[in-house]
């Protein structure tokens, strides 16, 4: 088996970036990046939050604020939460500079395992060699045919940021860096101050009432999110479910949610998709307040009930019809 390894050019040092903004807590987790066992030939690679926590011997928190300020802040990386895909804008600039078959096969074999393919658009823009960035975008022609061009135009402005919530370990909390417990205030602040909507953007500015309680509305279903586990920095997620409050049919939109919420939690099934679906369930029976949904509910439990007696199996042996027990029987 062939030796694996990854080749960091000195120029690394002299990159106004590095030298100019980073921090050497940033120096040191991009040199993870760019070299840690899970990267491949093409810049993009599949890699879990807490993965990289155990690597580094920093707490997943300390990840989360690193991960933020290299796509928020550097904007030297894209990650997608959904399919765990870590891409590296200026990889192909420094590490596809030489073409050849063998080379030309791998890049192949792994763009062909790329779930998200946006991001290998967003690698493609560093290449220089026309060989390989052709390579590349000849992928991206694929994603267009397959999801549209003004699908894939919003997937590359998109930034992916999520907590990974149900990788959380507990164990790794006690490994903390020197910036650790500042940057996580801070990125608290950071989430809480980009995540709120600006409401009077987005409603009619005359009707004032309708905005508080829209306001009220998002703040009551965030801070449950929140506080109950379901992952903080889930921005992206957050805002999915909060669609809810403008794009069901539901007359009691924030009281239905929470109601999902609190069911998902009551489950232990602390993800978006789980509370979409009950969501989802209840639209589909036109079930549209709560009211309506306690009264179905109700209703359901009767015939649960009597459906799981009927179908249990009587205990001893099954009588004859027609037998008659004759107590005399054997008497003379």
């Amino acid at each position: 088996m062939m030796a694996k390894y990854r080749m960091v050019r000195t120029e690394f040092w002299k990159n106004p970036i590095v030298m100019e903004e980073m921090t050497p807590e940033d120096k040191y987790f991009y040199l993870y990046l760019l070299t840690n066992p899970q990267t491949t030939q093409i810049g993009i690679y599949r890699i879990t939050k807490k993965q990289m926590a155990f690597d580094l011997g920093y707490s997943i928190e300390s990840v989360y604020s690193l991960m933020d300020r290299f796509t928020l802040h550097h904007k030297l990386i894209r990650y997608n939460p959904e399919t765990r895909e870590l891409a590296i804008k200026n990889w192909g600039k420094d590490n596809l500079d030489k073409g050849g078959k063998p080379v030309m096969d791998c890049i192949i074999s792994e763009l062909k395992d790329v779930e998200d393919q946006s991001l290998i658009r967003y690698v493609s823009e560093s290449i220089h060699k026309q060989e390989i960035r052709s390579l590349y975008e000849s992928f991206c022609k694929q994603e267009e045919i397959f999801f549209g061009k003004e699908m894939v135009d919003q997937d590359e402005n998109n930034t992916y940021i999520d907590s990974e919530c149900e990788e959380f370990d507990d164990t790794l909390l006690y490994h903390h860096t020197i910036r650790g417990q500042k940057e996580k205030e801070k990125q608290k602040e950071k989430q809480q101050q980009a995540f709120y909507p600006n409401i009077e953007n987005n409603l009619d500015i005359e009707n004032p009432l309708q905005s508080n309680q829209k306001t009220e509305d998002v703040k009551e279903i965030v801070e449950f999110w929140d506080a109950n586990g379901f992952g903080f920095s889930n921005v992206n997620v957050k805002q999915q479910l909060l669609s809810w409050l403008d794009d069901s049919s539901f007359l009691q939109p924030k009281e239905i949610i929470l109601k999902a919420m609190n069911i998902a939690c009551a489950n232990n099934k602390r993800k978006q998709n789980y509370i979409v679906g009950i969501l989802k369930n209840w639209e589909n029976e036109s079930l549209l307040t709560v009211e309506e949904i306690d009264s179905y509910c109700e209703f359901q439990k009767p015939v649960l009930k009597s459906r799981q007696l009927s179908e249990s199996v009587p205990p001893g042996r099954a009588i004859p019809s027609g037998f008659t027990l004759d107590l005399t029987a054997g008497e003379e």
